[in-house]
Formats: C-alpha cells, sequence, structure tokens
C-alpha cells in the first residue's frame, strides 16, 4: 500500500537536509573559547557568555552558590560601580539576562552593533575585574533578592516539585540532588569569602566561552575578543564532572500536599545525557507518548478514559543524566491510582511495540520545524547563539547540533523502540501531588519515601589536559571608564502594502525574507469584552472549540495533519480581539492554509469535544484560583472597572464556573457567526513571501467566505470615572511565603494621542528594571524578586497596575513604599529629565533589535491595524518618542497616577498579613474570596 500524500509529505519533510549555522571557533592564549557567526540581516549582535559551572558543581553545603553569583555579577564591577544594566538600557540592549543551570552559569545581550564595544568592556571587567566590587552590602543584598525569587517559585502551584523529585530520583551525592535556587539555610551561611573563591576557581578565561552572532565579521571578532578579554587570566584548571546515570532500580512512590486545585502526577526516569544516542531515541518516543492530542497517553487517558485533563510527556537533557517524565492532571473525583494504571499500559504497550512510521514521522518533522524557527533570532533564552554555545560548552562541538539531527534522521521504529526498552522498564519515582487535606494511599510500602541515600560508583571529576595559558597586555585603559556609544544604528521595517481578496477581505503584507516561514493573522473586532451581557468565558471558550474539530476532520485528525505538515495553529482571544494564527513552511503552504481555513470557517463544536473542553476549563479555573497572579487578574478589573462594564470581567478570559457550565453547542455556534465573520476581519500577513504571491493562496482559502444577512456586531466601552476612594480587598492565601501587592488605576486608551508620553513615564516610574519601583524593593529593600508597573492594551481604558510580590513578613511595609512611590512621582520627586531622557534612549536604541523575528513584526502590524494607527507608525517611533520631554511626561504619570483612585489587592496569608495592613490606613479594607465576593464576618 502506497503512502497517502499527507504521510508522503511528512516523511519527505523530515528527511530535508540539516540546517547549517556557519561558524568560526577560534581561542585566545589565555584559554578563552571564541565562536563566531555572521547574521547581517539586522544591524545587531548577540554577546552570549557561558562559564562551564553551574548548580551542579556546588559542594554539599552551598547549595545555591553558582546562582547567588550569578546575581552577583550585575551587581557592578571595578571599573563600573552600580548597576550592571544602566549602560545596556541607555544602548537599547535587548533580550539581556542571565540564568544558571545544572552545568553552566551564563549571561547574554543583545546590542545595536555600535554598541558591541561597550557590551564587550563590560562582560569583561566583570570577568576580570569584579571583585573589588563585592563587598558585604553587595552580598547581602542578591542573598535577599535570590531568597525572594525562591519563595516566589515555591508560592507557585506545584512549586515545591522539582526538589522532590530530584531527591527521589538522584543519588545525594549526585551533582544533580539539589534545585539550582538552593536552600535557604546555605544561602544564609554564604560568606563573603566562600563567594570570592567561587569567583576565584570557575570564572577564568579558560573555563568560559564567548559567543558573538550576528553583524560582526570574524576578523573584528577576533579584533575585539583579544582587545578586551585577552588579559584575563586563565584560571585555574576546573576538573570536569563526567556522565553518572543512576536509574533507579524500582519504582518508589512519594507524596506531596499543596495549595494546588487538583492532583498531578509526576513519573520521572533517569536517563543518559544529553549529546547521547540514547536521549534522542527517547525524546522521539516521548513525543510519540506524550506529544500532544494525537500521542498515545493523551489519546487513552483524556480521549479514550476521561481520567485526566491533559497529559504530557518529555525529555529534560542535561550534560551529566536526563529526565524522562510524564505528568498528568488527574481529573476531579478521579481516584489517582486509576491513572498511574493506565499510564503503565500505555508505557508497557510502546515498549512492546515502538512507535508506527508515522508517528516516527510526524516527530521528526516537528522536531525539525521547531529548529528552523528558532534561526530567526542570534540571541535571547533560544536563537543561535544558544545553539552554538551548548555545543561547545557540553560537547566541545559548537555544531554537535548536526549529530543531533542526523541521529533524528536515521532514526527507526526499531531504535526508538529498543531505546524505550532499555530505559523505560527501569525504576521510576512516582510523584503524587495531593490539594490540602487530601488523601492517597498508593499501593506500594515504600510510599513515603523522602530521598536517596548516597550512591557509590560516582566516576571522579576529570581535570582537562594541562595547557600552557599566557596573558595578553591589556589594551584597555579601563580608568576611563565605560565606552560611550555615540552612534546608532536606523531601524529597518518592512513597508507595509495592502490588498483584498475577492470578498473584500483586508490583507496587510510585511515581507520578511530570513527563514522558508510565512506567517497568517485574522484579526477580528471582537475579544472578551463581548462576553458582557452574555455568559462569561463565551469568547475564549469559543475561540478553544475552534481548534478542536471541523464539520470533516475530529480535532485528533486536525492535530495529525499539522504534525506532518509542520505548521502550527492557534485561535484565542485578549481583551479586544479574537485572532486565529497560521505560522506555516513556505514548501507546505498551500495546505496548511486550506487547513486553516477549515477550522476558521466550520468549526463543529461537536458536544463530546464541548464537554471535554468543558471539564479542562473548569479546571483551569480552578488553578487559577490557586495562583496568586490569576487570584488578582481574576478580582481586580471588576472592581476597576464595574461588573456592568465590557471590561469588568477577568482578565484571564476564562469566566467563571457557572457560565462555563451553562455553555452549550449553540451559544458557540451563535458567537462564532456573530463575532467571526468575514465583514469583521482584516488579514495580516508576515514572511517569506510577497503580496502576488499570497492573495491568491488567501483568495482560495478565504475569497469565497460570505458574511451572514445580520447586521455586523459593534461593541460599546463606555468611560469610567476615578474611583472617589482609595479601597483595599484581601484574599487569603494560607502559608504562602509571599505576598502579591497589585494595585490598580485606570489609564487612557492604547489610542490615546499622548499614548508615547505614558508609556516612557511609565518606563521611568516602574516599567524598567532600574524604574523607581524595582529599585527601592528589590536593589534597596531585598523585599521583592522583581516590582514593576505596566499596562495592558486596550481600545478603551487600559488597567495600570503595580506589582509587587513580596516575602509575607514585609507586605505592610511594601504596600506603604509603594503608596510612597506613587505619591512621590505626582508630588515632591516628580520625574526628572534624566529618568526620561534614559528611557527615551533605551526605547529608540532598542528599536533595531526589537523586530529581528517575523512573529515581533506580525505582533507591531497588529498593533497598527487594532490602533488605527499610520501604515509608517513604526518607522516613525524614533521622532515620536524624541518628541516627548520632560514636561509631557510628568503630565502622563499624573493623569495616570491618582492615589486617591487606587484600588489595592493583596493576596496572602491573612493570619499575618491582614492587621498591619489594615493598620496602614490605605483604604477602606473587605475581605474578599477567590470569586470576589465578600467573606462573611470581614
Amino acid at each position: 500500500m502506497s503512502p497517502s500524500p499527507a504521510h508522503a509529505a511528512a516523511a519527505s519533510s523530515a528527511e530535508q537536509a540539516i540546517p547549517d549555522i556557519a561558524y568560526t571557533r577560534f581561542t585566545l592564549p589565555n584559554g578563552l573559547t571564541v565562536v563566531v557567526h555572521e547574521d547581517h540581516k539586522a544591524p545587531v549582535v548577540a554577546v552570549s557568555v557561558w562559564y562551564h559551572v553551574g548548580s551542579g558543581d556546588e559542594p554539599k553545603g552551598k547549595t545555591g552558590f553558582a546562582h547567588l553569583f550569578e546575581h552577583l555579577m550585575f551587581s557592578g564591577s571595578e571599573n563600573h560601580k552600580g548597576t550592571y544594566f544602566q549602560p545596556f538600557e541607555l544602548a537599547g540592549a535587548t533580550d539581556q539576562n542571565g540564568t544558571t543551570w545544572f552545568d553552566r552559569t551564563n549571561y547574554f545581550e543583545t546590542v545595536p552593533t555600535t554598541a558591541l564595544d561597550m557590551a564587550l568592556w563590560m562582560e569583561s571587567d566583570r570577568m576580570g575585574h569584579l571583585l573589588g566590587a563585592i563587598g558585604q552590602k553587595e552580598l547581602d543584598t542578591q542573598r535577599g533578592v535570590v531568597q525572594n525569587e525562591k519563595r516566589q517559585g515555591e508560592n507557585r502551584p506545584y512549586g515545591r516539585v522539582s526538589q522532590n523529585i530530584l531527591s527521589n530520583t538522584y543519588p545525594a551525592n549526585h551533582p544533580y540532588q539539589h534545585e539550582t535556587v538552593g536552600s535557604m539555610d546555605d544561602l544564609n551561611a554564604a560568606s563573603l569569602g566562600d563567594v570570592k573563591q567561587w569567583f576565584h576557581d570557575y570564572y577564568g578565561a579558560a573555563n568560559t566561552t564567548l559567543v558573538l552572532a550576528g553583524d560582526i565579521t570574524v576578523a573584528q571578532a577576533k579584533e575585539k575578543a583579544e582587545k578586551f578579554f585577552g588579559d584575563i587570566p586563565a584560571g585555574p584548571p576546573v576538573p570536569r564532572q563526567q556522565a553518572w546515570i543512576t536509574p533507579l532500580e524500582k519504582r518508589t512512590h512519594g507524596v506531596q500536599h499543596d495549595h494546588v486545585a487538583q492532583p498531578r502526577i509526576y513519573r520521572t526516569w533517569v536517563v543518559p545525557q544529553l549529546g547521547s544516542d540514547d536521549a534522542i531515541q527517547l525524546d522521539l518516543a516521548a513525543a510519540a507518548l506524550g506529544g500532544g492530542k494525537t500521542s498515545r497517553l493523551y489519546q487513552r487517558l483524556v480521549y479514550q478514559d476521561k481520567l485526566v485533563d491533559n497529559i504530557s510527556a518529555d525529555v529534560s537533557a542535561f550534560a551529566l543524566a536526563s529526565q524522562f517524565q510524564i505528568h498528568a492532571d488527574v481529573k476531579a473525583g478521579v481516584d489517582p491510582a486509576k491513572v498511574e494504571a493506565a499510564i503503565d499500559e500505555v508505557v508497557k504497550q510502546f515498549i512492546a511495540q515502538g512507535p508506527t512510521q508515522d508517528e516516527l514521522d510526524r516527530a521528526k518533522v516537528a522536531n525539525r520545524a521547531g529548529f528552523v524557527r528558532g534561526l530567526e533570532k542570534v540571541g535571547g533564552f533560544g536563537g543561535k547563539a544558544v545553539i552554538l554555545a551548548e555545543g561547545q560548552v557540553y560537547r566541545g562541538d559548537p555544531g554537535a547540533y548536526k549529530k543531533d539531527f542526523q541521529r533524528v534522521n536515521d532514526a527507526t521504529i526499531a531504535s526508538v523502540k529498543a531505546a524505550a526498552d532499555k530505559w523505560l522498564t527501569k525504576g521510576d519515582y512516582d510523584l503524587t501531588v495531593l490539594p490540602a487535606g487530601q488523601d492517597f494511599n498508593p499501593d506500594a510500602e515504600d510510599a513515603k519515601v523522602v530521598a536517596l541515600g548516597p550512591a557509590s560508583g560516582r566516576p571522579d571529576a576529570k581535570l582537562p589536559p594541562k595547557q600552557a595559558y599566557t596573558v595578553a597586555q591589556s589594551q584597555v585603559d579601563r580608568s576611563k571608564g565605560v565606552p560611550q556609544v555615540g552612534q546608532f544604528p536606523d531601524l529597518t521595517f518592512p513597508k507595509l502594502e495592502r490588498g483584498k481578496l475577492k470578498n473584500g477581505i483586508e490583507v496587510v503584507l510585511a515581507e520578511r525574507h530570513t527563514i522558508p516561514v510565512t506567517q497568517v493573522e485574522l484579526l477580528f473586532d471582537a475579544g472578551y469584552a463581548t462576553d458582557h451581557g452574555h455568559k462569561l468565558g463565551t469568547a475564549s471558550f469559543t475561540t478553544a472549540l475552534m481548534a478542536e474539530s471541523t464539520k470533516s476532520l475530529d480535532s485528533v485528525e486536525i492535530s495529525k495533519r499539522k504534525q506532518r505538515l509542520g505548521a502550527l495553529t492557534g485561535v484565542g482571544c485578549s481583551l479586544d480581539a479574537c485572532s486565529a494564527t497560521l505560522n506555516a513552511l513556505n514548501d507546505q503552504l498551500t495546505p496548511s492554509l486550506s487547513l486553516f481555513a477549515d477550522i476558521v470557517r466550520n468549526p463543529a463544536f461537536k458536544s463530546e469535544d464541548v464537554e471535554r473542553i468543558r471539564g479542562q476549563w473548569l479546571a483551569r479555573i480552578a488553578q487559577e484560583k490557586t495562583q496568586p497572579t490569576g487570584l488578582a487578574l481574576r478580582t481586580l478589573p471588576p472592581l476597576l472597572y464595574g461588573a456592568n462594564h465590557p471590561y469588568g470581567v477577568p482578565f484571564t478570559g476564562s469566566g467563571n464556573e457557572a457560565s462555563i457550565q451553562a455553555i452549550q453547542s449553540a451559544d458557540l455556534q451563535a458567537f462564532h457567526d456573530q463575532w467571526l465573520r468575514p465583514d469583521n476581519v482584516k488579514i495580516i500577513v508576515a514572511g517569506d513571501t510577497t503580496l502576488d504571491k499570497i492573495i491568491p493562496e488567501l483568495d482560495a482559502a478565504f475569497g469565497d467566505w460570505k458574511a451572514p444577512a445580520t447586521a455586523k456586531p459593534t461593541k460599546t466601552i463606555a468611560h469610567v470615572a476615578a474611583q472617589p476612594k482609595p479601597r483595599v480587598f484581601l484574599i487569603d492565601r494560607p502559608d504562602a511565603p509571599q505576598s502579591l501587592i497589585l494595585a490598580g488605576l485606570l489609564a487612557p486608551s492604547t489610542k490615546a494621542p499622548n499614548n508615547r508620553a505614558i508609556e516612557t513615564a511609565n518606563g521611568a516610574f516602574g516599567g524598567s528594571f532600574t524604574s523607581r519601583l524595582n529599585m527601592n524593593l528589590r536593589e534597596d529593600k531585598r523585599w521583592a524578586y522583581g516590582a514593576f508597573s505596566f499596562m495592558q492594551d486596550a481600545v478603551g481604558q487600559r488597567p495600570f497596575l503595580m506589582y509587587a510580590p513580596v516575602q509575607t513578613d514585609k507586605t505592610a511595609e511594601s504596600a506603604a513604599e509603594v503608596q510612597k512611590e506613587a505619591l512621590a512621582v505626582i508630588g515632591a520627586k516628580p520625574l526628572t529629565e534624566q529618568e526620561v531622557d534614559k528611557i527615551k534612549a533605551s526605547d529608540i536604541r532598542g528599536l533595531p533589535g526589537s523586530f529581528e523575528t517575523t512573529s515581533a513584526v506580525l505582533g507591531a502590524v497588529e498593533d497598527i491595524v487594532q490602533y488605527d494607527r499610520p501604515d509608517n507608525y513604526i518607522q516613525t517611533l524614533k521622532q515620536q518618542i524624541d518628541a516627548v520631554h520632560q514636561p509631557a511626561a510628568e503630565a502622563a504619570i499624573k493623569e495616570v497616577i491618582k492615589p486617591q483612585a487606587i484600588t489595592w489587592v493583596i493576596v496572602g496569608d491573612l493570619k499575618k498579613i491582614e492587621q498591619p495592613i489594615r493598620d496602614l490606613k490605605l483604604g477602606q479594607v473587605q475581605v474578599i474570596d477567590a470569586d470576589g465576593k465578600p467573606v462573611a464576618g470581614k
């Protein structure tokens, strides 16, 4: 029997040539490895510095040191005192951050080409000249910040799971036995001597890889690397941890209770390390077992047995050992033991049979498509710099990704089956997380396992081969300070082109010829503001069901076809709009558009799909009510706008339980017919195409779509008067290690004439790292991991939110600081010209790096269409921002911040925070529940 066209397309796509990221590698005499990739599409360079040290290198009693040191690296250096971010903000850097993981610590930023010397000076200054700038004050500040980062993570539902799994899957003497963030006790014990020794031991040039990717040549890279880094000592030889795969001998069980809405099961196996053939085979196995709706676990446990709301499988690959993990969200009322038994059956069957050829081909296509889409960015958290750095640091080969690609291409049913049989038949750790107070006793005598003891056989770390390193004479006079950036490249943004389909639908195109991908968005004037007067959640629920099945295809067949095509589709709503999106590989554009049009035009809203998604949706609402941010976003909008306003709905878009229970297929069809229609849509296209090419393709898909006879609907967004006095609403979250403070106000529409002044003023007040709010609560007080202010775009008045997750014992004090900053910025401490100019410089100089990807271009065009902006809006942004001066910014912030109108929502452990907040007298205090209803007696 010959394969179907769709199957043949999947097989053909899976076997295409391996993508190439051209690079040059060289090593300086001091041992610094430099990898260079040229990409001249935008005038930016990604700078990525990877130190080959992570939490896996921490000795007992010093957990969290690698991550703590990462934070200290942003505290300034000997020749640049003060926060590390400041010169980068002024230069318009994008994608700037640092991260720590088991086996590495990395620092990265993408800068305008003309700011590259500044970036390299800063990176080399902290690599070679840090210790003189680190004192007890800096250590105490970053210790406090890291501890609040830990609290913030643990305050999320299931936030304590990771350490539990590590403790029960790796032996006590394994490098991966503890979380990267470390323990509170070890962080408290960290001394200045400890952190300085860490720097001495691990932050030498010979233990570092520098990747430069973007608008740079190899000759330029060599000259600059030698100039800025050549005089940095190599550092002592660093012993290299060796792979240590420690599979469990048998299954063990654990039970953990948390403030969660539903039980979740995690099943974890220890499997081979990154770069091994078995890790690749197991990744393909995970895709077949738990890679979405078409996977075996999803088919069995979600569709067939209706035991779980969601289930997935994946491989987390690390340098020394990896984890193969299945996790499942158990349906309300279902015995977790039934879920475990069903998982066992599916896994055993897969081990016995291996994947089908179609499963394997679809997994290969997905792997390739994801990689190709990632090639647009030169840096950041992903992108080409990361791919090259990972290969060099972990495997000594920047091009190691090609070996993995070849293994994927060469994988067979037999090879995947063999890997699954070898590793998934070994012991695993089965953790069940239960809502507080719920009991469960797995049928195993070792259900109370707490942690594994040390294991014998840990391989000794190996020193690298001896090399004679030399240090060059310094070519930089660091006493002159950070190099000034005097010139900046101009923004390049595609000129918008417009056309129409046969039925009058308007098309807006931005050509972007970087990778062979085309993105299409249908933007409908709708949104969950249309829920007003109807069943809350209707808009988002309708669009969720549109992704399920059409009149001719069920949800599984849709998913299979997307996988074979390497296409991504999505349908969803925001406050003022609903959209349907397609991200298609160009060689599969025509069939991808055909499938996409079927999803948009012919949703079936089948009763079985409605009931399945309804169960998942109700679980989602329950989850939102266990998350501090979810709670606040559900309760704050009705308080800000009033329950009778179109925006007075949960900003999660999910509605409430009563409305979701009541929604029927007829409601969904009615919403689709009323709002998602051809006379209420504009089509936005960005990517590797032209207007002449895309119009016929779109005409074939949507040109014969006819509008219904009923009148096109409209929305009325009324103006809301400011609150006459401040109000405080408290929501109890017992035993929370942090409190979430949200202070809400109403700001003018995104369409306001002074929008740029509002955005600039917010950047200085709370919208950037060096803003007043963040520097106060994070860097000065050390009470928060981050504190910011932000606005959600809206056609009507938009919400302005001051946001601060803070440690519980400083909740009232933090709220007082937020209030103090709000009063000061419109009173005794208005925004200064320097603050305003800093944000303007950052925004203008960051423009060249802000539209590196097709998705970013598409988003900008969407805003142009939605907010009635001129087609050259992006090209004129520099002039618009330049035109904002201090008086305009001051007037704008005064228009937004009205302390007497603040609505506070504070989520935390009320037995600890309620009385101190009442004592502040911020306003009338009311305790409400997760639905925003008053709590009796409070």
